[in-house]
């Protein structure tokens, strides 16, 4: 896997990857930033999440689970001082679909957390990393 990041001005960057999709970071305007896109850590919060929620619905869509929809809302706090890590994070799954099993969707999130999802097991060596999960009954 390659990455690429160039610098576009200020404290503006566009980084690009092997996919060939692109993603502008800036910095907030107190640090010299113009509020043009995410900060750098955002995204990795944002990365981990996208990480287990492809997981989960996979391993739920291979139990042969209905599962309609998948959120994951996550909280995450970061060390007062540099270099300013993740301590802790939260991931609270709102897993929507019919008849779906809750021990299923337990075992899914286990999985993700404890063997497939390589964002959130790196995270994890620096941050208590927890979830709970909630299951919407579609129509």
């Amino acid at each position: 896997m390659k990455a690429r990041i160039t610098w576009t001005g200020g404290v503006s960057f566009s980084g690009s990857a092997d996919s060939g999709h692109s993603v502008i970071m800036d910095g907030a305007p107190d640090s010299g930033g113009e509020n043009k896109g995410a900060r750098p850590m955002e995204l990795v919060l944002i990365g981990m999440g996208g990480c287990t929620a492809f997981d989960v619905v996979h391993i739920l869509r291979k139990s042969r689970q209905e599962i309609s929809d998948c959120v994951a809302e996550i909280e995450a706090e970061r060390a007062d001082t540099d270099p300013k890590v993740f301590t802790h994070i939260h991931v609270h799954f709102v897993v929507s679909g019919r008849n779906l099993d809750s021990k299923k969707v337990q075992h899914a999130i286990e999985l993700s957390a404890t063997k497939y999802c390589s964002a959130s097991i790196m995270l994890g060596k620096t941050a208590k990393i927890t979830h709970d999960f909630e299951i919407v009954e579609s129509k």
